[in-house]
């Protein structure tokens, strides 16, 4: 069976050597211990050959879709930022193109130039052969509803590729308030895999349908990880609450609008009530199998595949057809 994976991370340490350190520490990128354990997944990122090929080949998955690990090009000012994020893609479709039955790629965007952000993403999908592209969290404490990110989602809707909306670390203020004064790591660990991650990313996706902004652009698709960053429990919460208030600005229920305009990933995520909880609030046809390599393995992820209890024709639809139908990616 065909599998495709579309939340896979790469690497490229001398592009991120560019970015100014104090910016990755303002942004809250933790000084991590030199540990085997972080030492394993650095390598891993920044490994796009054998290596990757083989776990890929050991756990039977085709082709991964894959966008870079941050810190990444939204931390670096403008003229910097279209810069770094050009190289990134330029050497992401070298990659791709030593493997092009394998590998496949988001764009990576420099989002602290909209305009130049809109124009890197027509180029990547019109002449590098992506499809869609990836952005990690918010920008300078800014979600996409802001008008400024106008240009990213026009152009995205007019290319009909989907953006892939990734947890990033939260803004400084949101870090002291919330998620400050625990002990040792966990204050990073609540502010972002165990927690603040799928919050900031499910509050994304509704600002942009509470701001009218999915209104604006009908035709945008969007996908998100962790089999929907806790929406799928909340949206007929979100109705209930939001229904009035919605009627009076929307042109939509919230439910309504999102199941419109969402897709899921399992990026990482391998419990079957989550699963569930997705399948029955989105079906089938919106589900798409991930891993989140390589911070979740992908020996983990093709074990929860199989182990689904999905019909074939639905396996399927959630192992490859899906993906291959929003982003228009051919077999080999």
């Amino acid at each position: 069976m065909r599998i495709v994976t579309l939340e896979e991370h790469f690497a490229a340490p001398a592009l991120i050597a560019r970015i100014d350190p104090a910016d990755i520490t303002r942004r809250g990128f933790p000084t991590r211990a030199a540990t085997p354990q972080f030492m394993q997944v650095q390598a891993a990122l920044a490994d796009l050959g054998p290596a990757r090929l083989a776990d890929m080949d050991a756990a039977g998955i085709s082709l991964q879709v894959l966008s870079p690990s941050g810190p990444g090009a939204d931390l670096m000012a403008p003229a910097d930022g279209i810069a770094c994020a050009r190289d990134y893609n330029d050497f992401l479709a070298t990659t791709i193109a030593a493997h092009p039955d394998r590998y496949a790629g988001f764009a990576h965007l420099p989002m602290t130039a909209p305009e130049a952000a809109a124009d890197e993403l027509e180029r990547c999908v019109g002449k590098l052969g992506f499809h869609g592209a990836l952005i990690n969290g918010t920008t300078a404490g800014l979600f996409l509803d802001h008008p400024q990110f106008a240009p990213i989602l026009a152009r995205a809707e007019a290319l009909a590729v989907p953006l892939y909306l990734h947890p990033g670390l939260p803004p400084q203020a949101v870090r002291e308030a919330y998620y400050e004064d625990l002990p040792a790591e966990l204050g990073f660990l609540l502010s972002g895999p165990g927690w603040g991650w799928h919050a900031e990313t499910a509050l994304h996706v509704l600002r942009l349908v509470l701001s009218g902004t999915l209104d604006r652009y009908p035709r945008l698709q969007l996908i998100i990880g962790h089999l929907g960053e806790g929406l799928p429990a909340m949206l007929a919460r979100c109705d209930q609450v939001f229904g009035v208030a919605a009627a009076r600005h929307l042109q939509r229920p919230v439910s309504e609008t999102i199941l419109a305009h969402v897709h899921l990933t399992t990026s990482g995520f391998f419990a079957l009530a989550p699963f569930l909880a997705a399948l029955h609030t989105f079906g089938a046809d919106r589900l798409m199998f991930s891993v989140d390599y390589p911070y979740s393995t992908n020996a983990a992820g093709r074990a929860f595949l199989d182990l689904l209890p999905l019909s074939p024709a639905d396996r399927a639809r959630v192992a490859h057809e899906n993906a291959d139908r929003l982003l228009r990616l051919k077999a080999a």
